[in-house]
């Protein structure tokens, strides 16, 4: 076994504990590897040992590791900030984005996505400890870009995102990600059918787990610590 793949068995192990330990159905939460600023033989070494799914923060970096690994069986999944010029690239190569943070980018991803592709899975980031360094929409304006994504029939709004204020304290943690969740089941209540919580990082994921978190973004735990490529 190399080092990935045993790192990808103690994550996963690490998760299905989690979700005994605060109640949560087995296998509820899933991994999204990040490989940005990881090497492309890393990223290999995590597919052979039967990783599928992998995010990603810089388009052209992204761009390059698609087109060489060239595997339909891969799920890309953008969640940095994103820039006018990106989007219509992103539309075009990525399965899902994670960092909706205002109508024009939710917008242009509807428009440029390709009508041969199924529509682009989505989740709106927020801002949940309101930081001023911080990408996101605010807590009070979920709702009102929610709304404004059931237009867009390229785009599939599957549910919230969040990057919150680090810290060490684990009571901390989950009182951020417990706001996430209540945003989230809000919008349930108003009849959005919504079914992601994208939350939680090698850090924190325990704390998000334990908050309803559906998807956990994991690098360092999985290729150590970034590299510049």
């Amino acid at each position: 076994m190399t080092e990935i793949s045993i790192n990808l068995n103690e994550v996963t192990q690490q998760i299905r504990a989690h979700e005994s330990k605060y109640n949560r159905p087995q296998n509820s939460v899933t991994l999204l590897a990040v490989s940005k600023s990881q090497p492309l033989e890393k990223i290999q070494q995590a597919i052979t040992a039967g990783q599928k799914s992998f995010g990603e923060n810089y388009l052209q970096e992204a761009l390059e590791k698609i087109t060489q690994l060239n595997n339909p069986q891969l799920e890309w999944h953008f969640i940095g900030p994103i820039q006018s010029n990106k989007t219509k690239k992103i539309a075009e190569h990525f399965q899902w984005v994670h960092s909706i943070e205002n109508f024009n980018t939710a917008k242009r991803l509807n428009d440029q996505r390709p009508s041969h592709l199924p529509p682009l899975n989505i989740c709106i980031q927020v801002n949940i400890s309101e930081e001023i360094t911080k990408s996101g929409v605010q807590p009070d304006d979920v709702i009102k870009l929610a709304i404004a994504c059931l237009e867009f029939p390229r785009l599939t709004l599957r549910g919230l995102m969040t990057l919150p204020a680090a810290t060490d304290n684990f009571q901390q943690q989950r009182t951020a990600f417990q706001k996430v969740r209540l945003l989230q089941e809000n919008l349930r209540k108003k009849g959005f059918t919504l079914d992601t919580l994208s939350m939680g990082m090698s850090h924190d994921m325990e704390a998000s787990t334990a908050e309803g978190a559906t998807m956990v973004r994991i690098g360092t735990k999985i290729f150590g610590k970034r590299q510049k490529i």
